[in-house]
């Protein structure tokens, strides 16, 4: 079933043209993830299909009584209410019928009455609050009578989505989901859309919740959508393949148009109404072979400073505020060229570290000493405050007007911001025109041009498109230097971190080695183990019908022999389906009813291990 459908829509801003007579079909179930380049228009597109914003041309047809739950990427929220208030307010069309039920009990109006049951009944409202509190439980949302104002940003973040997600609407269109979450929450978000029959469009720059939950991706590039049905990596080589075979297109056009070129300029005068269509012909190569196909975010090669031997020590460090501990007694001593993740919850004390390793904030006791060679570059978490009336290029000439690469080799500020993907015509607009993705690299790039040795990165992914975290991920790994990131982009940390600062609460800090996939399958490993020794605990306890204390009955040794094999053949069901789920060549009905059986796969792996583990422990 087609749920919505636009039709030749087109989009421009001033003289900054976002998209041209672009068509999309979304159907009941898919899971689409949209990819573009920052100022590409993404964010644009979400509010055309949501009905919040005008195409200058085509339209959006939805089909009748569909329901749409939008997220923006930055939320607008009222300080001033309280948290269950905000969750109503946010909710009109719920809280109106029950306020319309509530009116018809009150005047006994059966005609009244009749039609607000059925809106009861279409918006699910009968159990409103119900859901309301299940909804912000999930989302860790405690206290439903703190001021929003209060809120952290992560916590702003989740009542939002608490807000989409509580109606329960056939569409949910997401910008940037993941933007603000702690890394528990991505992954319940996570589990939540891929486990449900919720159909969904996404802006994501977390590459692994989109590969978990989507199953097709859109690319908007050069005003152009180009749909590929698969995964992520699919996704890589299909734009690969259609890059290159571009590139030969605009080439093959070129030399074909010199050759046109040369024919046109000998053509007799008298000759030329005869050969209208190859003038005509001619035209068209010309056209093609000065299509521009969006240019990638180059290698980024800047020098780094000489780091000496000695880089950071720390020592004793320890911060609260009020009754909230966040680190005590920390120290380590930092090696040249290390590269660092932060992980925790938010609030837990992350960035607040980071302010007392750059001397930004004090620590309560202990001290640190940074070696005569270090210089930081910090991209902080709040961004940068660029002065509105700034052309891009101003911003950029305020730190140099020319940029160091490395031995021999530099850039004027103009070339280095088109190395950074921003053409000239952009770079003599001002600042405030700019989008949030545009604006944090921009950010980013005013950080890194100060060739730092010492890189302090906070939350650096949010905003940023996928094609620049590609090339940002790129040059970390070669950085001459050391660098600290937060960030709750898993793939980001996986692909960069060599080992992980872990906050585990009460102001402990633990030193992990590894990135963060090896550290969560640690923690389940440690889970487990947590299992079997409960386990045998609770069996002491229990009186014993067996003969023999602690041994299995002849039918138990069977059983346990059976649940193993049970086991490797749903886990392999399991590897199978997940296959088949990411594959993008199941048809709609065959995606729902794998996604239906996953879910009892899971189940029962889960029911057949506790019970496995059960009887391991007697027999041990």
């Amino acid at each position: 079933m087609n749920y919505l459908q636009a039709e030749k829509i087109s989009k421009s801003y001033r003289e900054n043209s976002l998209f041209e007579s672009l068509s999309l079909t979304i159907e009941k179930n898919q899971k689409l993830a949209l990819i573009a380049r920052n100022g590409a228009g993404k964010s644009t597109l979400l509010r055309i299909l949501a009905n919040e914003e005008e195409p200058d041309a085509g339209m959006v047809n939805t089909v009748q009584g569909l329901t749409i739950g939008f997220l923006h990427q930055n939320p607008e929220l009222h300080d001033h209410l309280e948290v269950i208030e905000q969750v109503l307010f946010s909710l009109p069309h719920l809280s109106n019928a029950i306020k319309n039920y509530e009116e018809a009990i009150s005047t006994s109006d059966h005609g009244s009455l009749e039609d607000a049951i059925l809106e009861m009944d279409r918006m699910g409202a009968w159990d409103c609050e119900t859901r309301i509190k299940e909804v912000l439980t999930q989302l860790k949302i405690a206290d439903l009578n703190q001021r929003v104002g209060e809120l952290s940003g992560g916590q702003r973040k989740r009542i939002a989505l608490a807000t989409v997600l509580i109606p329960q609407p056939d569409l949910l269109i997401l910008d940037e989901p993941t933007n603000h979450l702690d890394l528990d929450m991505i992954e319940w978000l996570e589990e939540y859309l891929s486990q449900s029959f919720i159909t969904v469009l996404m802006v994501t720059h977390d590459r692994y919740f989109l590969d978990r939950v989507c199953t097709e991706i859109l690319e908007l590039n050069e005003k152009t959508l180009y749909r590929y049905k698969g995964n992520y990596q699919v996704f890589l080589d299909k734009r690969r393949e259609r890059i290159e075979l571009d590139q030969k297109q605009s080439d093959k056009a070129g030399a074909l148009m010199k050759k046109e070129l040369e024919w046109v300029n000998r053509m007799p005068r008298a000759r030329g109404t005869k050969a209208k269509y190859r003038i005509e012909a001619f035209e068209q190569l010309k056209e093609d072979s000065k299509k521009e196909y969006q240019a990638e975010l180059g290698d980024i090669n800047l020098i780094s400073r000489r780091m000496g031997k000695k880089v950071l020590d720390l020592y004793h460090l320890s911060k609260s505020f009020d009754d909230l501990l966040l680190f005590r007694d920390f120290s380590y001593k930092f090696q040249r060229f290390e590269k660092i993740g932060l992980i925790g919850p938010n609030g837990i004390g992350k960035s607040t570290l980071l302010s007392v390793i750059t001397g930004s904030m004090e620590p309560d006791s202990g001290r640190s000493d940074i070696g005569t060679t270090i210089k930081f570059g910090v991209y902080r978490q709040e961004g940068i405050e660029f002065d509105p009336d700034d052309k891009v290029i101003d911003v950029v000439r305020k730190i140099a007007e020319v940029v160091e690469l490395g031995p021999g080799r530099s850039m004027s500020a103009t070339q280095f911001l088109e190395l950074f993907l921003f053409p000239r015509s952009v770079q003599y607009g001002l600042v405030s025109k700019l989008s949030g993705g545009e604006k944090r690299r921009l950010y980013l790039l005013t950080v890194l041009m100060t060739n730092p040795n010492f890189l302090i990165l906070d939350e650096p992914t949010n905003d940023l498109d996928i094609l620049t975290l590609n090339v940002l991920e790129d040059y970390l790994l070669r950085f001459a230097g050391c660098v600290i990131i937060v960030s709750h982009d898993r793939y980001f940390m996986d692909k960069v971190v060599d080992h992980l600062f872990v906050f585990e609460g009460s102001g402990v800090i633990r030193d992990f080695p590894g990135n963060y996939s090896i550290y969560r399958d640690h923690k389940e490993v440690e889970r487990q183990q947590a299992i079997r020794e409960a386990v045998p605990k609770e069996k002491k306890i229990k009186p014993k019908q067996d003969p023999v204390k602690g041994k299995l009955t002849f039918k138990e040794k069977v059983e346990l022999e059976n649940l193993g094999k049970e086991i490797a053949v749903l886990e392999e069901e399991k590897r199978s389906l997940e296959n088949d789920l990411n594959s993008g060549l199941s048809s709609p009905e065959e995606l729902q009813q794998k996604s239906l059986r996953i879910s009892e796969v899971i189940k029962l792996l889960d029911e057949k291990e506790l019970r496995w583990l059960e009887l391991s422990g007697l027999e041990e």
